[in-house]
């Protein structure tokens, strides 16, 4: 059994960096690390893993591991053997270990393999991130943990959380701007949730979704009668919204003849049903969202610049994914979470391998895009660790691009890139069209052209 102090004070060292100094500095790191031997007996802890445990060092120095911390992970396959057999590491797993009173301790862990000074494995280290102790600021926003369901690290998004329930207080419009698939719908559900007004519906509504021709009969309703087919009363949007939040999502889709109707809503406070005469009061709080540039349209013609001026009074972007990259494994962490939570397997996490890859992505869809591909890791996965070869193909080749022995062209990227859309998409011609903005034709005509390959069964066949 090695000894991890010994390895240590065999490298030579002035009194600042020596043993006793690293030792005191790994104690007073928050996370728990502990290290094992090739067979699995723990050889040092810091104090924040015996803190965690509630338990004294002696009754952890030199017994195995799945012993000390009976980790819901030792039952299903031990992350820190797989990582010393494979070399990958394993980063934010989410699991569960018993303390010394037999409570369930959520924590995140990371494992890595430890070796000698001649770069031979002699153990693995693990680190442990007690998940209870994890807090979201709470100070002003008038409900316990109203940002629980954004993940995020990044400083801009930080920022953004201290003035949201300034936002939230007020009953004033405000526009999310930002890319497909960032989370503007999450944003303006987190804006209602510490409003006033949290206690009252959100209502959704995305504009592009719906045709010219029903876009006003669903936002103001209709009375019987009021054309054909018309044969009973229906509310509308506005009307279900009352006493709450309404969110126009992809507003710049709006028709010019549609944003004349909805400026008078936001300015005159009042709509009308279709086929009636009478004014209803709107109690409202206006979200919209977008992800084009409304002052371009507004220069060219296609927006109306005092509908803008209306719904723009207070403005919110979101970064796209690639400007926080740093939020990726948080994000990785909860979507694995999420599908083992609710898909009936437990997948642990991902090797350090498999997130290399992830972190080299710009995901030009974005957060969704990101929750789309570990949806497919997790799919594909068959063991508890999502690796490399789980990952959509489009994206591994797409990463296979880099380095002087393997040069890629323009082809073999853009064909990377088309086959990780319809992967994306089950091989939904029309769907992956669609999202990359060509022809169904163009895409077709393509797929012959870089001889991209579809599975037996693609999305012709999938009802969608």
């Amino acid at each position: 059994m090695f000894d991890l102090n010994k390895i240590i004070s065999d490298e030579p060292g002035t009194a600042s960096t020596g043993p006793e100094f690293l030792e005191d500095l790994v104690n007073s790191i928050p996370l728990g690390i502990f290290a094992v031997d090739e067979g699995l007996r723990i050889t040092a802890v810091n104090d924040a893993a015996l803190e965690t445990l509630e338990i004294p060092r002696r009754r952890a120095l030199g017994k195995p591991c799945c012993d000390v911390f009976r980790g819901a992970a030792c039952r299903e396959g031990c992350p820190l053997r797989q990582t010393m057999e494979s070399g990958d590491s394993i980063v934010n797993l989410r699991t569960k270990i018993k303390d010394s009173l037999g409570r369930l301790v959520p924590v995140s862990m990371s494992t890595s393999v430890f070796r000698d000074k001649d770069a031979k494995v002699i153990g693995g280290v693990v680190t442990l991130q007690n998940l209870t102790r994890e807090k979201m600021p709470e100070k002003d926003f008038g409900s316990p943990r109203p940002f629980q369901d954004i993940v995020t690290g990044d400083p801009g998004m930080r920022q953004l959380f201290e003035v949201l329930p300034t936002i939230s207080r007020s009953d004033t419009s405000v526009l999310v701007a930002g890319e497909t698939g960032t989370g503007k719908n999450l944003l303006a559900k987190t804006i209602h949730k510490l409003s006033a007004r949290a206690s009252g519906p959100f209502v959704t509504v995305n504009c592009a979704a719906l045709p010219e021709s029903l876009l006003e009969s669903e936002l103001f309703g209709y009375k019987a009668g009021a054309f054909t087919g018309a044969v009973r009363d229906k509310p509308g949007r506005f009307a279900a919204a009352q006493g709450g939040t309404l969110f126009l999502d992809e507003i710049g889709d709006i028709p010019l003849e549609m944003q004349v109707k909805l400026l008078r809503v936001l300015q005159d406070k009042v709509f009308e049903r279709l086929g009636d005469q009478r004014s209803i009061a709107c109690n409202i709080r206006f979200i919209t969202a977008t992800h084009r540039n409304l002052e371009e349209m507004v220069a060219l013609g296609t927006f109306r610049r005092d509908l803008y001026y209306r719904i723009n009074v207070l403005n919110v972007e979101i970064p796209p994914l690639r400007n926080r990259k740093g939020d990726i494994p948080l994000l990785v962490d909860r979507f694995v979470e999420k599908f083992s939570r609710s898909g009936g397997k437990h997948v642990a996490g991902v090797t350090s391998s498999a997130l290399e890859i992830l972190m080299k992505h710009n995901y030009p869809g974005n957060v969704r895009e990101l929750e789309n591909i570990i949806e497919h890791a997790w799919v594909m996965c068959k063991g508890h660790v999502i690796d490399v070869e789980h990952l959509p193909r489009g994206l591994r080749l797409l990463d296979g691009g880099a380095g002087p022995d393997n040069k890629v062209g323009l082809p073999q990227v853009e064909g990377a890139f088309i086959l990780q859309v319809l992967e994306r998409h089950g091989w939904h011609r029309e769907n992956a069209a669609r999202d990359l903005g060509i022809h169904r034709t163009t895409l077709q005509r393509k797929i012959r052209k870089l001889g991209l390959v579809s599975p037996r069964v693609d999305g012709r066949s999938v009802r969608r």
